[in-house]
């Protein structure tokens, strides 16, 4: 049996990505801790209640001795991070938060780790290790891994044709991308300075089922389904890569298990869209599947721009795609309706 500690499962992602790692590997337990902002909600992780390989604790990263206490309790031997504020807009209003969970929290989990897992720099417990009885030394085998949940705003903008890659340098513009950027470096320290055995991965961003409602698609289709106005900021021609969530987790997975220690993987939909064509695609599949007496089109309203808006992130996932054998799954014109249909079961329209 492996322990994984997962943080933030009641968020976004996590609470996609556990019910389907619960499903594909039993022989599992996934310990959840998660605080429950008010971008968690156990509602969404509903499926995995009572599933004897799930463990739900409600507790801040932040914590040091909570932290301690669960790697030794359920001997831990396995991190996956999502735990993260990440709403750039809050981010700017508030970024004390952002830097307390994101950096002070993601170097709680590492350092704990690190003393439970490891002796000293670059010698895992003899308990991680297999030796071979042809061989006098020891053979690492399955080593403890600590895989961090991150983002491509840590790269910054783009101009109109390039595309991130894992060699991009950082810029990130928010205090939301800075708190990312720097919880990056933290875990990349923490396997050059200790030998950890570490992973990261940076992704475009995502949309699917159970998204929170101040996130982009799930507020244009909650404020059109309401009849008010859509907001849109700027000029709408900002452009992002989307992911659905699904391919994002079933990438997590490949990372977890083969990525090699001390990478970082970029995973990205190869679906650039800009904000226009997002809210124009959405309202075209409601003008369908539920008909006004007017298209949704005309809710569409254009508000001030927010600071600090990064004009256009792209990734190019070739690494991933080429070293793991990942792909996505979905479009964005097949996962929007997947994503439009469950909102719609949700609303009970």
């Amino acid at each position: 049996m492996k322990n994984i500690l997962v943080t933030g499962c009641a968020g976004f992602i996590g609470s996609n990505f556990v019910p389907f790692f619960l499903d594909k590997y039993p022989k599992y337990n996934i310990i959840n801790l998660d605080l429950l902002t008010y971008a968690g909600d156990l509602e969404n992780l509903r499926e995995c209640e009572g599933n004897p390989k799930y463990k739900f604790i409600k507790g801040d990263i932040c914590n040091r001795e909570l932290v301690e206490f669960i790697f030794t309790e359920y001997d831990i031997n396995g991190v996956i991070h999502f735990a993260a504020e990440s709403h750039v807009d809050n981010s700017i209003k508030n970024p004390g938060v952002f830097i307390e969970t994101n950096v002070n929290g993601t170097f709680t989990l590492l350092d704990v780790a690190q003393k439970y897992w490891m002796d000293a720099p670059f010698k895992y417990k003899e308990r991680y290790l297999e030796t071979d009885a042809s061989a006098n030394d020891g053979v690492q085998t399955s080593l403890p891994r600590f895989h961090h949940i991150s983002t491509d705003e840590v790269y910054g903008t783009l101009n109109e044709t390039d595309l991130f890659t894992e060699e991009t340098p950082y810029a990130p513009n928010s205090p939301y991308s800075a708190s990312k950027a720097s919880s990056d470096m933290i875990v990349r320290s923490y396997q050059e300075t200790y030998g950890m055995n570490t992973v990261i991965t940076n992704c475009s961003n995502n949309y699917g089922p159970k998204q929170h409602d101040e996130k982009l698609i799930p507020t244009i289709i909650r404020k059109a389904l309401a009849s008010e106005n859509i907001p849109i900021y700027g000029d709408g021609k900002n452009i992002r890569d989307w992911l659905y969530v699904l391919d994002h987790c079933k990438g997590i997975d490949l990372v977890y298990h083969t990525g090699k220690e001390g990478n970082v993987y970029n995973i990205g939909g190869r679906n650039e869209r800009t904000n226009l064509e997002i809210v124009d695609a959405i309202c075209s599949i409601l003008d369908a599947k539920v008909p006004k007496n007017r298209s949704y089109k005309e809710l569409i309203t254009f508000v001030e721009d927010r600071a600090g808006h990064d004009r256009r992130y792209a990734i190019d996932a070739t690494k991933l795609e080429s070293e793991l054998g990942w792909r996505a799954d979905e479009d964005f014109d097949s996962g929007i309706v997947k994503t439009i249909e469950w909102y719609l079961e949700k609303y009970k329209i």
